[in-house]
């Protein structure tokens, strides 16, 4: 009777569908196969035999029955030397799921080019990230900042070239002038042909006669960079701005992206509820009760409003067009919401008290 345990072997629960399965064993079989750096024979060995138990319904629930499977000479699984259970190259392309990290584990394997014969990734340069602090009305009507950041940059001096100023370029050796290299990879799915970048032009295919001085050819340089970054008007805390290629740049490839991380300051009064500003506004017992008209100061000049007769504690009194401005929409804002808080007085003198009596009669 077997021993060893192919669902825990493989990761997944005894309820797993073929396609969990199959899932599992592809990252388990990529992670582990002899020709990957890092690989463990043993261990590939072992997940190649769970998945050819596995994925065959037959042997699969005769080993859920026995613990094992036969062929009529006792137990039964795979060896090292094919993956059976139907296993070819073309179930990696038809396969529906995130490869994740698959992607990494290929890159060492080819090269950085596909197992299927694909070019190589494109380079990209790294993505970075800041934080900026603003103020409530800066977050509300928008403002720009200037930030001395440290990146990697393209060389000014020879437009990310890496020849020197004035210099011609020659055609690479190495690749021919074709900037790709051509190999021939044996892998774990047989032989396969990849193509990838060639690593002494970055697939420009010619090379400078003459290196660039301020980056020794590299067409790249550590520098520190102002950046003007413009925060429009409506920005919530905590909101992520993407700056297209203002990240750190990369010999042959293309510019990574700056994120910034906006964190809005609180304010005294006003707070911020979704596209409207909301503030809480005390008014005498006697304004409630007889309606008036009072003047607020908002974050854009003096607001009007007008207090009904009998308002009572709690009420919201709304304001069109006086809230937040619609990020995505032009001269279009929010309301301005108020909330009224009747301030009762502690003490009353007699004529006060008088005529509270009065309306106390009258049943108010």
């Amino acid at each position: 009777m077997a021993t060893k345990d192919y669902y825990n072997l493989l990761g997944v629960d005894k309820n797993a569908s073929k396609e969990e399965i199959k899932k599992a064993f592809y990252k388990l079989a990529a992670k582990y196969h002899p020709d990957k750096k890092g690989g463990d024979e043993a261990k590939f060995k072992e997940v190649n035999e769970a998945y050819q138990v596995l994925s065959d319904e037959k042997k699969r629930k005769e080993y859920d029955t026995y613990g094992q499977t036969f062929n009529g000479q006792g137990p039964q699984a795979g060896g090292f030397g094919g993956f059976g259970g139907g296993f070819d190259a073309s179930d990696f392309a038809n396969m529906q799921f995130d490869f994740g990290d698959l992607g990494d584990i290929f890159g060492d394997m080819f090269g950085g080019a596909s197992p299927f014969g694909g070019q190589s990734r494109a380079k990209r340069g790294r993505d970075i990230s800041l934080e900026l602090d603003v103020t409530f009305n800066e977050s509300i009507f928008g403002t720009e900042r200037n930030v001395l950041i440290s990146k990697v940059s393209t060389c000014k001096t020879c437009t990310g070239t890496g020849a020197k100023k004035g210099t011609k370029m020659k055609t690479c050796t190495t690749c021919n002038g074709q900037g790709k290299i051509h190999e021939v990879k044996k892998t774990f799915m047989g032989n396969f042909q990849s193509v990838r970048n060639c690593d002494i032009c970055r697939g420009v295919g010619k090379v400078p006669e003459e290196k660039c001085h301020d980056c020794r050819g590299n067409g790249v340089v550590s520098s520190r960079e102002e950046i003007n970054i413009k925060v429009p008007a409506g920005i919530s805390n905590g909101e992520m701005m993407r700056m297209s290629q203002m990240g750190e740049a990369v010999a042959g490839g293309t510019t990574g992206d700056l994120y910034v991380k906006i964190n809005v300051q609180s304010h005294k009064v006003w707070k911020r509820e979704g596209t409207d500003l909301s503030i809480t506004h005390e008014i005498k017992l006697s304004d409630a009760l007889l309606g008036a008209k009072h003047t607020i100061e908002g974050l854009d000049g003096k607001i009007e409003i007008d207090i009904p007769v009998g308002a009572t504690h709690g009420e919201i009194l709304r304001v069109r067009g006086r809230g937040v401005p619609h990020i995505h929409e032009k001269n279009k804002r929010g309301d301005v919401l108020v909330k009224l808080s009747i301030a009762m007085p502690k003490k009353l003198s007699k004529k006060a008290m008088a005529f509270i009596e009065g309306l106390k009669e009258e049943g108010l």
